[in-house]
C-alpha cells in the first residue's frame, strides 16, 4: 500500500505574526497593498540554510518551512536571522534547508529559467529552419513529424506536465518533512522509492515503441506516402522516452529544491543535438539524421542535470546522521495515474491534427507544425512564471498555507495572461512577416510561407487557453493528491477538438484543423476554471474573469494597429519591427490605463529594474 506522508501544517514554534496591513487602502492597487504588506512583514524564524547556493551558477529559491506570516512569504517577506542580504543562506548551518521564497529571489529564479527558456526556444526555431531549409515542407519532412510526435508526448508526459504535477509536489512534501524534524533523509526516501521503478517502466515503455514502430505510425499517419522512412524515424526518436524521463525526474527534483538553471537548459542542450544531428549526418541519412539528432539531445538533457542532482542528494542533514535513513516512500498511485492521463489527452490533440492532416495534400502536416510552433512561442514565455512558482505553490500546500497559494495562483494568472496575450497580438498582427523572416528560404517557398502564416493567425486564438490551461491544472495536483476532475475536463476539450476538425477539415484543410484545437483547448480552460474551489487552489472565480477581461480588450486593439502599421511596409523586416512596436506599446498603454494587475505589476518592474540601473551608473 502507498504510504502518504501528512499534510497537515506544522503547529510548533513561534506564532504568526500577521503584516501591518493586508487590505488596499483608497485608490491603491492589491498588488501595491501586497508589496506594502511585504515592507512591514515580521522576519521568518525559517532556520539558515548551507552556504551550496551561488546564484548566476545554480539559481536557488528558499524552502524553508519555518513559520511565517501568512499574508505570503512568497511576496517578498525578509530573510530569516543569520541569512545573507537578499534571502541568501547563511555559512554554518548545518540541516539543509533554505529561508522562505521572497520576491527577489523568485525574479532571479524567474530571469535565469528565462534566460536559458528563451535560448532554448531560439534554438529550437534555428532547428525548424533547419529542418525547412535542408528538408523544406514535402514528404519527407512530413515523415519525420510523424515520428517526433514520440518525443512531443514523452516531454509533455515526463518533462512539462505529467511526470512533474506529480514529483515536484512529493518532493515538496518530503522537503517540508525534512524540516519538520522527520528522522532520516524524506527526500532520499522518495528517491530510492520511486526512481528505480520508473526507470525500469521507461525502459519498457521505449522498447515496446521500437518494436511497435510500423504498427505506430500506421495508426498516427494512415495516409503517409512514405511509411518506411517514418518507422526508421520513429525508431530513432522512441529513444527518449528513457532519456526524456530521466530528464524529466531531475528536473522536477531540482526545481522542488529551488535549483532552476540546470533544467531551464536542458532545452539548449536538446536542440543543439539535433542541430548537429541534421548537419553532420544530413548529407548521408537525410531526414533521418535529425531523428538521430533528438536521440542525442534527449541523452545531452540528462548530462546537463546528473551533477546538480547529485550535488543536492550527497548532502547529509542532522537528523539523517542521528536517526539513519528512512524507509523508501513510492509515490501515490492515484496521483500518478491522473497527472498522466491529463497529460495524455492534453498531447492527444497533436495525434488529432495530424490525423486528419495526414488525408490532406503533401505539407499539410508541415505546415501545421510550423505554424504550431512559432505561434505557441507567447505560450512557453507566459507559463515560465509557473514553471518557476509551482514548486512555491506545492510547498505553501505541503505547509497547510491555503492563502499563500491562492494569492500566487491568482498573480500567475494575471501576468501569464498579459505576456500571452500581448504575444498572440503580435503573431495575428504580423503572422506573414514572421514566417517570410524566420523561414522563406532554401526549399521554404513563399506558398509555404502563406499557408503557414493562415494556420498561424488561427493557431494563436488558442494561446490564452493554452496558458490558463497550463497555469490552472498545476494548481489541481500541487497539493499532491490525484484529482479527477482535470483529466475530464482535458477530454471535454478533446472531443470538442475531435468533433469540430473532423466537420471542418473537408471544406477548410488546415484551417479548420487549427480552429478545432484553439476551441477545444479554450473549452477545457473553461472548465477548468469552473472547477476552481474544493477541488484545487480556491481562487475568486468571478475576480479572475473580470481582471482577464482587461488585457483581451488590449490584445484587441493593439492587434488592429499593430496589422495597420505592419501593412505600410514592403520589406518584411521592417514590417514586422513596426507592427511588433505598435503592438507593445498599444498594449501596454492601454492595459495600463485599463488597470490590468499583470500590466501594472510589469511595468513597475521595468521602473524598478531601471531604477537599480541609473543609480548603480552614478
Amino acid at each position: 500500500m502507498t504510504v502518504t506522508p501528512p499534510r497537515t501544517p506544522r503547529t510548533d514554534g513561534p506564532v504568526p505574526v500577521p503584516p501591518a496591513r493586508s487590505v488596499a487602502r483608497p485608490g491603491e492597487t492589491a498588488e501595491e497593498a501586497a508589496e506594502a504588506a511585504d515592507a512591514t512583514a515580521t522576519p521568518s524564524t525559517a532556520t539558515p540554510s548551507t552556504a551550496s547556493t551561488a546564484i548566476g551558477a545554480e539559481t536557488a529559491v528558499g524552502t524553508g518551512a519555518g513559520t511565517r506570516t501568512k499574508a505570503g512569504a512568497d511576496r517578498g517577506g525578509l530573510p530569516s536571522p543569520g541569512a545573507d542580504g537578499g534571502g541568501l543562506p547563511a555559512a554554518g548551518a548545518d540541516d539543509g534547508e533554505l529561508p522562505p521564497p521572497s520576491r527577489g529571489f523568485l525574479a532571479k529564479a524567474t530571469l535565469v529559467t528565462a534566460v536559458l527558456s528563451v535560448a532554448g526556444s531560439l534554438l529550437g526555431l534555428v532547428r525548424d529552419q533547419a529542418l525547412a531549409r535542408l528538408f523544406g515542407a514535402g514528404s519527407d519532412t512530413d515523415a519525420f513529424l510523424v515520428a517526433w510526435t514520440v518525443p512531443e508526448f514523452a516531454a509533455t508526459l515526463l518533462i512539462e506536465d505529467g511526470l512533474a504535477f506529480a514529483l515536484i509536489p512529493a518532493f515538496s512534501m518530503a522537503l517540508a518533512r525534512r524540516a519538520r524534524g522527520v528522522p532520516g533523509d524524506p527526500v532520499r526516501a522518495l528517491v530510492a522509492g520511486t526512481l528505480p521503478r520508473l526507470s525500469l517502466a521507461f525502459v519498457a515503455v521505449g522498447a515496446l515503441f521500437i518494436g511497435l514502430a510500423p504498427q505506430l505510425v500506421d495508426v498516427l499517419a494512415p495516409g503517409l506516402p512514405d511509411p518506411a522512412l517514418a518507422v526508421d524515424c520513429t525508431r530513432l526518436t522512441a529513444t527518449c522516452v528513457v532519456s526524456f524521463g530521466l530528464a524529466g525526474y531531475c528536473s522536477a527534483a531540482l526545481r522542488a529544491h529551488r535549483r532552476y538553471a540546470a533544467p531551464a537548459a536542458i532545452y539548449v542542450a536538446y536542440n543543439t543535438g539535433i542541430i548537429t544531428g541534421m548537419f553532420v549526418l544530413g548529407g548521408h541519412w537525410g531526414v533521418r539524421s535529425a531523428a538521430a539528432g533528438v536521440a542525442v539531445g534527449g541523452l545531452l538533457m540528462v548530462v546537463v542535470q546528473l551533477p546538480s542532482l547529485l550535488r543536492e542528494l550527497r548532502k547529509r542533514t542532522v537528523n539523517e546522521v542521528v536517526a539513519g535513513q528512512e524507509e523508501a516512500r513510492p509515490l501515490d498511485t492515484l496521483l500518478l495515474a491522473t497527472v498522466l492521463l491529463f497529460a495524455l489527452c492534453r498531447q492527444s490533440q497533436v495525434l488529432i491534427e495530424r490525423f486528419l492532416a495526414s488525408q490532406l495534400p503533401a505539407g499539410a502536416i508541415s505546415h501545421l507544425n510550423y505554424a504550431q510552433k512559432v505561434a505557441q512561442m507567447p505560450m512557453i514565455l507566459s507559463v515560465m512564471v509557473c514553471t518557476v512558482t509551482f514548486p512555491v505553490v506545492a510547498r505553501a500546500l505541503a505547509e497547510g498555507d491555503t492563502e499563500r497559494a491562492r494569492s500566487r495562483v491568482e498573480r500567475d494568472l494575471a501576468l501569464a495572461a498579459c505576456v500571452v496575450l500581448l504575444g498572440t497580438a503580435a503573431v495575428v498582427a504580423c503572422a506573414p512577416q514572421i514566417v517570410e523572416v524566420l523561414f522563406q528560404r532554401g526549399a521554404f517557398t513563399a506558398r509555404d510561407t502563406a499557408a503557414t502564416a493562415g494556420v498561424m493567425r488561427v493557431y494563436a486564438l488558442g494561446l490564452l487557453g493554452q496558458t490558463l490551461v497550463g497555469v490552472l491544472v498545476r494548481s489541481y495536483f500541487s497539493a499532491g493528491r490525484g484529482s479527477w476532475y482535470p483529466v475530464g475536463a482535458m477530454a471535454a476539450g478533446i472531443v470538442v477538438t475531435s468533433w469540430i476538425g473532423a466537420l471542418s477539415v473537408g471544406a477548410w484543410g488546415v484551417y479548420g484543423i487549427a480552429a478545432a484545437n484553439a476551441t477545444g483547448i479554450t473549452v477545457t480552460a473553461l472548465v477548468l476554471l469552473a472547477g476552481m474551489g474544493p477541488r484545487s487552489v480556491p481562487v475568486g472565480i468571478r475576480d479572475v474573469l473580470l481582471e482577464l477581461s482587461r488585457p483581451v480588450r488590449a490584445a484587441l486593439v493593439a492587434t488592429l494597429a499593430g496589422s495597420f502599421a505592419a501593412g505600410r511596409f514592403a520589406d518584411p523586416a521592417a514590417a514586422l519591427a513596426a507592427g511588433g512596436l505598435t503592438v507593445t506599446v498599444t498594449f501596454l498603454l492601454l492595459g495600463r490605463a485599463l488597470g490590468s494587475q499583470g500590466v501594472v505589476s510589469a511595468l513597475r518592474s521595468v521602473r524598478s529594474v531601471t531604477r537599480r540601473l541609473s543609480h548603480g551608473r552614478s
